[in-house]
């Protein structure tokens, strides 16, 4: 068993692997568990903290690869405390665009800065936005305003509650995380390697979170919508909202990449914008017994082990094909956001204990996909998004049917008889999906997902099955910034998380949040 200790005054930071199975068994007592390994250690323990929890799945001895601090002789551990709000200061406002991660926590920000944040949210608050989520799942009604995409925290509350981001400034990260664990979220967050809250909890936390942006000195408008806005040179001046003009001071604009209609203000409003590349494909569905199967090897392993994962990528004709937003367990939701279109995501529950697993499959869409397009200008990628969400409405025969096929006929090209079942609630219609897309997508999709049957055996299994389109993985389009973080023409509008192409997730889109107010705070003093 492969250890290290570094010992820091009273402090001491111990790595160990563990097989899976003693773990299970030991983890009740930690203290004991350390000490099989480490030998009897050299004072008290007055506590065992987590920092890190990583599961080694590679090969078939699974362990648990675990950093622990030990707290002896004066040191125990700190409570978590709530970061201090400072009083806010007379004229000096900041209007946030979106309730989503970026905005809840670009309002955050502002009260620890000592602004009041003006939130603007075009759809409903989380109590109300669950019916409506419903409704659509029930009868395949939606509402356009208030949706899996559109309400209170955005679309990250609905689409499993993923805490994983690529960027190395873990220090900002934990307080992002230790935000989420104040209002309600499992303490388990801030360790674990791939941090999940879990869509039956993340709406409960997000709702505290504005009651505490509220009893801070914030503002939260639900069900209003930014429908103009006035500048003069190089400031944004006047906000129309619901048809009612009012100024402003600074602008965080945290719209989210499904708002299309802000693409088109801006567009028409001669603010520049850029295309920018994405990715679009659909969800693959399996049985969640099918890939513990294959990823944890036996048996036993499966009965200790969480539900598995996956994350595949690789090459077809010079373009990246690859999984996107993975849930174990989980259900593939519908994501439209408007009538006449189908889009689909996926989600978990905290325990993503569910029958099924989803993942994306998706290829870089560029240029070339979307050259047919070209009269839209900068739109271009977001005007090809739109008509195969479209395309694939009419193929779903309408109600937010998706169009799906069976994996193995996906492949051999050829329109399934009999589907299989899945978790997508408004119903599924059988086609060829190979017609949706445009043949060199396609090609990369199939040829990606043959490459990975390769890697993970049996993932091309009969009981397997593709929904689409998974279109809305990232923004067609980059609201440019510059490094003071303002827009390029407008020295006082902040783009700012996913829908200005800047964030990629719950956790990225908050940091950008942070960041972007302390560019506004550092202006203004």
């Amino acid at each position: 068993m492969e250890t290290s200790w570094k010992s820091i005054v009273a402090r001491d930071i111990i790595e160990i692997s563990i097989p899976i199975v003693e773990y299970e068994t030991k983890k009740g007592n930690l203290e004991d568990l350390i000490k099989s390994h480490l030998g009897p250690v050299k004072s008290k323990i007055n506590a065992i903290v987590m920092l890190r929890k990583s599961l080694d799945a590679r090969k078939s001895h699974i362990k648990y690869n675990l950093k622990l601090e030990i707290l002896s002789g004066n040191d125990y551990p700190e409570d978590l405390q709530m970061p201090l709000f400072l009083p806010l200061k007379k004229n000096q406002n900041v209007h946030i665009i979106g309730f989503g991660p970026a905005g809840i926590f670009a309002a955050l920000q502002c009260l620890q800065q000592g602004k009041k944040p003006i939130v603007i949210e075009r759809g409903q608050a989380v109590k109300q936005r669950r019916r409506d989520v419903a409704k659509l799942n029930r009868e395949g009604n939606l509402n356009s305003e208030s949706n899996y995409c559109y309400g209170e925290g955005g679309a990250g509350t609905f689409s499993d509650g993923k805490l994983y981001t690529r960027s190395l400034k873990r220090g900002k990260i934990q307080e992002i995380l230790e935000f989420f664990v104040l209002h309600g979220a499992d303490e388990n967050i801030r360790y674990e390697a791939h941090p999940h809250i879990g869509t039956n909890k993340l709406p409960q936390i997000i709702e505290k979170l504005r009651e505490t942006i509220i009893e801070k000195g914030g503002e939260v408008r639900f069900e209003s919508k930014l429908t103009d806005l006035k500048y003069n040179n190089d400031r944004v001046t006047e906000l129309e909202i619901n048809g009612e003009w009012e100024s402003c001071q600074e602008v965080v604009l945290a719209t989210g990449h499904s708002a299309r209609d802000i693409y088109h203000l801006l567009y028409n409003k001669k603010i520049e914008l850029e295309a920018k590349p994405f990715a679009m494909g659909f969800r693959i569905e399996h049985p969640q017994s099918l890939i513990n199967e294959i990823q944890y090897y036996t048996e036993q392993n499966a009965k200790l082990l969480p539900p598995a994962a996956y994350s595949l990528v690789t090459q077809v004709k010079g373009k990246g094909v690859f999984s996107f937003c993975m849930c174990p367990g989980g259900i593939i939701a519908p994501a439209a956001t408007a009538n006449g279109e189908v889009v689909v995501n996926g989600w978990s529950p905290s325990k993503r204990n569910g029958e099924y697993a989803n993942s994306g499959w998706v290829t870089e869409i560029g240029k070339q996909e979307w050259k047919d397009f070209e009269d839209h200008g900068v739109l271009a990628g977001l005007a090809f998004q739109q008509h195969i969400e479209q395309k694939a409405y009419a193929m779903g025969g309408g109600k937010f049917h998706v169009p799906a096929q069976n994996l193995t006929d996906y492949l051999a090209e050829k329109k399934s008889l009999k589907l299989n079942t899945s978790s997508y609630h408004p119903g599924v219609t059988s086609v060829n999906l190979n017609e949706l897309y445009p043949k060199d997508i396609n090609y990369r999709l199939r040829e990606g997902l043959r490459e990975m049957t390769k890697k993970l055996k049996g993932f091309d299994h009969k009981n397997a099955m593709v929904t689409a389109p998974e279109s809305r993985t990232s923004s067609p389009i980059r609201i440019p910034r510059t490094s003071d973080l303002h827009h390029t023409e407008l020295n006082n509008l902040y783009p700012c998380g996913e829908g200005a192409g800047y964030a990629g997730g719950i956790i990225s889109a908050a940091l950008d949040g942070v960041r972007v107010v302390k560019a506004i705070c550092g202006k203004l003093g």
